[in-house]
């Protein structure tokens, strides 16, 4: 989260990107402001020209004046909501595109860890909020206190004694202000982060609705989302109370200026201090000034709820980034595991004294029971996440200090959470290597199984995916991942059940062609198909968040400890009984 100041720091940059316009938007505001000034002055000539016996023509002058004053009011006012809007626009854009760089820019530990829930609340609500002021409350806002200024200026030329009384008058506005500001920005911030926790919520129960269904979690998915609904409700009822408190007391605030200058202006005028269109003439101007100041005080309510949205989109800024590009490069291949513990934050010890040495070209299987840390090892070794404890290096370089770049091309992982995105064949798999040429994109296809049913799309590789174009399922989705992996063609890959959602067949031509095409490339598959540690290098096997065996598939079975266990009930053996041959 933002705090206030980056945001003002963050307002001020956004301003000098694009000074021209928001000068031009101030010029005209003003300009504008003081072709208002004129009709109450005016109004007031007519008062004293009447009363001092000026005929129809004097009065028919000051009319036609004050009908100019107005239409140049009127233009130069579109003028300038024009030139806001087009500023406001063209910010809002420098907003989105700031937030799509950082949120690449994430590391995906930090972006599972906040939720999706929350980062797509802050890109889209958060986001449209923001744009909302940037297009209309901050126009609105600079307009109006513009023509605020000008009239309480106006009305102090007049008398400078009316100008004080007018101007005390709006205690009651300052008050109620304060009062609101001291309590808004935690009360919305408070309100937005409820909002992204039933986004979150929806969200996870929606992807994982099977599950739910599965393990019969729907009372407490149900619970959980009533709950957050009304954290979610309170928050709205607190920002609710505050508003129910802040208007009506601006609202009776603004009747007594004028009652005051009407009052003092009639004591004023019967000792013939000032003329009777001068009372009037000051009583028209702080009327008129309820008007900009409702919509200040209007915005400066939305202000509020946007600045705590602007402080959430911000306060991407402050989230940790993946490394810069400047890392140390590799000497060689070698991957070290040395010491390694892993605790996750809300829970216990996953990974205890774990040592590895994996060697350039080597295909090793990661195997074990459900639980034993063997997804938690291929992420550190992907660098997605550090240890807690102990290093993972790659060349003697640690995976975490890579560079976004430099780590795809020295380490992937492919795990069965796989993502088509929106645009053609062609877009998602250049996405790995935006120079690669068509024949490039059919040998990646071919290499993973994938390219029969792309040829039989409409487009081939110009057929669009996703909404609106054709649909995949789950094993395409996978496919084209590992299509994407072989244009990446990185020093080590690293499967975590890649091929769970292909069907055994598929999936063991997928992974000798990927095998085939790989080779002499480090490979690290983290299996339940005992079928891949067979026709591995070397096997490893975690239990209890340890590495308990290491070696071939044939000394492992040959050993007879927990490997060979899992071997022979992966072919449907039981264990030999005591005393039998």
């Amino acid at each position: 989260m933002a705090e206030p100041r980056d945001v003002r720091q963050a307002t001020l940059r956004l301003i000098r990107a694009d000074p021209k316009a928001f000068t031009a938007t101030l010029a005209l505001n003003s300009l504008a402001a003081i072709a208002g000034l004129a009709s109450p002055w005016l109004v007031g000539r007519i008062i004293d020209d009447v009363r001092a016996g000026h005929g129809a023509t004097a009065v028919d002058k000051l009319a036609l004046a004050i009908l100019i004053a107005a239409t140049a009011q009127l233009l130069l006012s579109r003028w300038a909501r024009y030139v806001a809007h087009r500023f406001g626009e063209r910010t809002l854009a420098r907003v989105r595109e700031e937030f799509v760089d950082r949120t690449l820019a994430l590391p995906a530990s930090v972006v599972e860890r906040a939720g999706a829930g929350d980062l797509t609340a802050r890109g889209t609500t958060d986001v449209a909020l923001v744009g909302t002021t940037l297009r209309d409350v901050g126009p609105e806002l600079l307009i109006n206190s513009v023509q605020a200024l000008f009239l309480l200026a106006a009305v102090i030329s007049l008398d400078p004694l009316l100008g004080l009384c007018g101007v005390l008058g709006f205690g009651g506005i300052w008050w109620a202000t304060r009062w609101y500001l001291r309590r808004a920005r935690d009360g919305y911030l408070a309100e937005g982060a409820a909002t992204s926790q039933v986004a979150e919520i929806l969200a996870a129960t929606a992807t994982g609705a099977r599950t739910v269904e599965a393990l019969r979690l729907e009372r407490r998915r149900v619970a959980a989302s009533r709950d957050a609904l009304e954290t979610s409700r309170r928050t709205r009822f607190h920002t609710l109370f505050l508003r129910t408190v802040f208007f009506p007391a601006v609202e009776v605030s603004y009747v007594v200026p004028v009652v005051t200058v009407l009052l003092l202006g009639g004591v004023l005028l019967e000792r013939g201090a000032l003329s009777l269109g001068s009372v009037v003439a000051a009583a028209l101007y702080l009327q008129r000034l309820s008007e900009p100041l409702d919509e200040i005080l209007m915005r400066v309510e939305q202000l509020q709820s946007s600045g705590a949205s602007f402080a959430r989109v911000e306060g991407l800024a402050r989230a940790p980034r993946a490394t810069e590009t400047d890392s140390p490069a590799p000497a060689d291949d070698r991957i070290d595991v040395t010491g390694v513990r892993y605790a996750y934050d809300r829970g216990g010890e996953v990974l205890s004294d774990v040592d590895l040495t994996v060697r350039p070209g080597e295909r090793l299987a990661v195997v074990g029971p459900s639980g034993a840390g063997k997804t938690t090892l291929s992420r550190l070794l992907a660098g997605v996440d550090a240890p807690t404890a102990g290093s993972v290096t790659v060349g003697g370089v640690p995976v975490v200090a890579l560079g976004p770049e430099q780590l795809r091309r020295q380490v992937v992982l492919v795990t069965q959470e796989h993502h088509v995105f929106l645009g053609t064949v062609r877009d998602n798999l250049r996405i790995a290597e935006p120079s690669a040429t068509d024949e490039e994109l059919w040998a990646a296809l071919t290499a993973v199984g994938a390219d029969a049913w792309v040829r039989e799309l409409p487009d081939g590789l110009d057929t669009a995916l996703g909404d609106g174009g054709c649909r995949t399922d789950g094993s395409q989705a996978q496919q084209l991942a590992l299509a994407r992996v072989v244009l990446a063609d990185p020093h080590t890959l690293i499967l975590d059940e890649a091929t769970a959602l292909l069907d055994p067949t598929t999936a063991r031509h997928t992974e000798r062609a990927l095998a085939a095409v790989l080779e002499g490339r480090t490979v690290i598959a983290i299996a339940h198909r005992l079928h891949t540690a067979h026709d591995a290098d070397r096997v490893a096997v975690m239990e209890n968040g340890r590495l308990t065996e290491l070696g071939t598939h044939d000394d492992l079975v040959a050993a007879g400890g927990a490997y060979a266990s899992l071997w022979r009930s992966w072919h449907g053996e039981r264990p030999a009984r005591p005393g039998t041959a």
